[in-house]
């Protein structure tokens, strides 16, 4: 693609009339530009792409996009904003991606990644070409890759969709985060389905107050368009048990779709019933009731089994098709997972990092618990400080025996982090431990036949990040290493 083919798509006020260079490939990071590249400087947190704009033409690029005018051998457009532009400019070079794929996106504090492997899962059985980018990985027909984000950038975005349509993928599903529509990442993905989980505390210590991160939020469901069309309709799928869905419902333009469990909704459980090997209960759709039993535990998993089932439905998958793959799924990585080595006690790795993330995990184990309740939770740094005194307290008041220790303190020192905790829960009773493998080595040893042992915060996370460094750490892999030392 030429470069003034390319600048159409930003409509800039003075018309670029310069250098028609061939654009190769469009690029946001000098170590990767090669002959024929586009770079576009972008001010990051710590770093400043214009600093690197001469390099990046050493190395080959042909043309620049920048925020200032910069004293270089080729052709400089200025912007106002690079990281706006850059969402245009990649939709563009990747040819509108998006548009030839059925595109769902999935917002919430909780649930996202569950939902959306349910989501893919339902949709792949169904005889769909998938793809899914979320927290784990990215999945691209049955190739799985590394993601750094729950939401990439655009430009990493674009490309990875062009992928996904040059692999024959017809439906992705996506994690959508409230830093990236803050940060107009999504800006450019058509997405058909707006899914929203929940909202509750998290991430603060970006949006500073809960009406920011639910406008955040809400950005997915008025970015979903303002058209009827019958071959393409838009929808959104709203939990009607979290008030922030009448603010998401006023927002958009799409068709509504609910569910839920206590308030009236399209898709809707009732006669739930938790056991310690899954979950039980009728689904209500248009007055019929039709029974499900899945192995997912808890009254949380139904919310993701029902915002799953509303999604593939309105997708066109038969209802009797997404209960079966419901059915079917035996867990998702990280999320109320099963560690086990033979050992008469029960422990589970879940990656509740949020206040009510937290209390709906231990909320079910106490549904189904005969004795001690050992949960072992930390809080990472450079975060939401506010959300540490709330998650000790809810510790304290749901497990009988909690246990502090070290998250990712990142920066930070994570003894100040544990002191944040304790704040909450002044004269209860709980343990402090900051060495998490110590923490859960002695919590191992500590459990007794009939224990529940909720390792909590990480989850999927095979690594810890203690200051500026990554250790290999994975809570399954160390709590197993420890039963089978004991037994």
């Amino acid at each position: 693609m030429r470069l003034q083919e390319l600048l159409e798509y930003l409509h800039l006020l003075i018309p670029y009339k310069g250098e028609n260079p061939e654009i190769e490939s469009v690029e946001n990071d000098n170590r990767k530009i090669h002959p024929g590249s586009m770079f576009i400087c972008i001010k990051g947190y710590t770093v400043d792409g214009h600093d690197f704009a001469e390099a990046a033409v050493q190395s080959g690029a042909v043309a620049v996009l920048a925020e200032r005018p910069l004293s270089l051998s080729v052709p400089v457009i200025v912007v106002k904003d690079t990281s706006r532009a850059m969402a245009v400019i990649a939709d563009a070079f990747y040819g509108h991606p998006t548009k030839n794929l059925h595109l769902i996106g999935i917002t919430g504090t909780n649930g996202k990644t569950t939902t959306s492997h349910l989501i893919e899962k339902i949709l792949a059985d169904a005889g769909r070409r998938t793809g899914l980018i979320g927290t784990m990985y990215t999945k691209i027909g049955d190739k799985k890759l590394e993601t750094k984000n729950t939401t990439p950038e655009s430009l990493t975005l674009q490309k990875t969709f062009k992928q996904m349509v040059d692999s024959n993928v017809d439906s992705a599903v996506m994690e959508v985060s409230s830093h990236a529509l803050d940060l107009g990442r999504v800006h450019g993905c058509d997405y058909n389905i707006a899914v929203f989980t929940n909202l509750t505390q998290d991430h603060l210590d970006y949006h500073h107050t809960m009406d920011e991160y639910k406008h955040a939020k809400g950005l997915l469901f008025t970015q979903l368009g303002n058209t009827f069309e019958l071959d393409n309709p838009k929808f959104a799928i709203l939990n009607a048990d979290d008030s922030a869905s009448q603010s998401f419902e006023k927002s958009t333009a799409a068709h509504v779709v609910s569910y839920g469990i206590e308030n009236e909704a399209d898709f809707q459980a009732v006669n739930i019933q938790i056991t310690p090997k899954g979950t039980i209960f009728d689904l209500v759709l248009n007055g019929t009731k039709y029974g499900v039993q899945m192995k997912l535990i808890g009254k949380f998993s139904v919310y993701n089994a029902l915002a799953s089932i509303a999604t593939a439905y309105v997708s066109g998958i038969s209802l009797q098709r997404c209960i079966q793959s419901i059915e079917q799924v035996e867990g998702v990585s990280g999320r109320f997972e099963l560690v086990d080595a033979g050992q008469d006690f029960t422990v589970i790795v879940d990656y509740a990092h949020t206040p009510d993330s937290l209390e709906n995990v231990l909320k079910t184990i106490r549904q189904f618990a005969m004795k001690k309740i050992y949960v072992l939770i930390g809080c990472g740094g450079d975060r939401d400080r506010k959300k540490r005194p709330l998650m000790a307290q809810i510790a304290c008041k749901y497990a009988t025996n909690p246990i502090f220790t070290s998250d990712n303190p990142r920066s930070e020192n994570p003894l100040e982090i544990l002191m944040e905790m304790e704040s909450g829960v002044k004269g209860e009773n709980y343990l402090v431990i900051p060495d998490r493998k110590e923490a859960i080595t002695m919590v191992i040893n500590m459990a007794s036949s009939g224990d529940v042992i909720l390792i909590a915060g990480k989850g999927h996370e095979t690594y810890q990040i203690i200051g500026n460094q990554v250790f290999d750490f994975d809570d399954r892999i160390v709590a197993k290493k420890e039963i089978e030392a004991r037994f």
